[in-house]
């Protein structure tokens, strides 16, 4: 049996890992976190690159149910275009492979949710997780969506370990964790208050692939593979596509020095360490392209 995400970790360690941490992020949290979201699994369909249905299981009753299917599922046009489905399993986080490429997943996950939150001196790696949400929130982050719209007065700032942001992506979220997507859109502080369903999110967002982007899981443990149109745009696997994916548009193809891309990386490397791994394989997006918004890909 694959180790579990649990046992890579114990709490001794994560307090070392993050030991300027909000005290809002326990080892308990993320622990619960890890156990009821792989409770979830969901199968996504996608008619017409914009067309979706989503179907959430819950293994534990064993229920299905249609969370999502757009208006347009059963138009002609939409059903004349080929679907393309696959399956989000939660319980997958940091246990789908051997122990070596699952510790690899978990450093990539903390390097990634410590670069996002964290305030203190660099190069210390002491300072991941000191952040509930963005330190300025005075944005809505609000993008239009007919899915997903957003509550009047209600902000979509980033919140949480990933700093979640815009209403669709906590729609998006919503739905696969919680089998409502108005629970987010209407009470987005829920996040904030939240400490379980703040990780929820972050491995919901690790493991859910977007919609012309793999998911950093599925990078991490090399079930993603790079096409052809991938490769001549120096898309690789390894850690530095997991930063293309998060945020490739402002750290991808700008070269080998810029510092956001170089501390996650030292992130990772420090926490691999710490974790007893090792990898030295395409860490960087220095010079991958990056996706393009709304461009399939």
């Amino acid at each position: 049996m694959p180790a579990t995400a649990a046992s890579l970790i114990t709490e001794k360690l994560f307090n070392e890992l993050f030991p300027q941490r909000n005290k809002f992020y326990t080892y308990a949290s993320f622990i619960k976190a890890i156990k009821e979201i792989s409770q979830i699994k969901v199968n996504v369909t996608r008619r017409a690159v914009s067309v979706y249905q989503i179907i959430r299981t819950d293994k534990a009753s064993g229920k299905a149910t249609i969370v999502r299917q757009d208006v347009d599922w059963n138009e002609a046009w939409a059903k004349a275009k080929p679907d393309s489905s696959y399956e989000v399993d939660y319980s997958k986080f940091c246990t789908e492979k051997n122990a070596a490429t699952n510790k690899k997943e978990l450093a990539a996950f903390f390097a990634h949710i410590a670069h996002e939150t964290r305030g203190g001196v660099d190069d210390t790696f002491t300072d991941g997780l000191m952040y509930i949400h963005e330190k300025n929130t005075t944005s809505a982050y609000i993008a239009e969506n007919d899915e997903y719209p957003p509550v009047a007065g209600k902000k979509y700032y980033g919140r949480g370990p990933v700093q979640l942001s815009y209403n669709g992506n906590y729609g998006y979220a919503g739905d696969c964790i919680l089998g409502d997507d108005k629970i987010l859109l209407n009470s987005p502080e829920l996040i904030e208050t939240d400490p379980v369903l703040a990780f929820k999110t972050a491995i919901y967002f690790w493991m859910t692939p977007q919609t012309h982007k793999p998911s950093a899981h599925d990078v991490m443990v090399g079930v993603w593979q790079p096409k052809p149109a991938d490769k001549a745009k120096g898309r690789a696997p390894g850690f530095g596509m997991t930063i293309n994916i998060i945020n490739g548009e402002i750290e991808c193809n700008k070269g080998e020095d810029l510092y956001n891309m170089k501390d996650r990386m030292k992130f990772y490397q420090y926490f691999l360490t710490k974790l007893g791994g090792k990898d030295t394989a395409n860490c960087s997006c220095g010079k991958m392209q990056p996706y393009l918004y709304g461009v399939n890909e």
